[in-house]
């Protein structure tokens, strides 16, 4: 992992960038000090599947029976 300045980081931002799209780490330094890091983006893989917990949750008559005047009277 190289250690970049920040004035280097502004004035080579754009090649930084395609470094950083191709896999390399860097880390961006404030003279001396180590102040972040810029790291490729992996977006997040949607885990979540349709009827993932069918026949786990169920939803019983009661659920729709119309609800009482006290907690309409809340909702409206």
């Amino acid at each position: 992992m190289e250690t970049v300045t920040i004035h280097t980081a502004k004035t080579t931002l754009s090649q930084l960038l395609a470094r950083v799209e191709a896999g390399e780490e860097i880390l961006l330094a404030r003279g001396r000090q180590p102040i972040a890091r810029l790291v490729p983006y992996h977006p997040r893989r949607n885990t979540r599947q349709f009827g993932a917990l069918r026949g786990t949750v169920t939803v019983g008559p009661e659920f729709f029976e119309p609800l009482p005047a006290r907690d309409l009277e809340v909702w409206e």
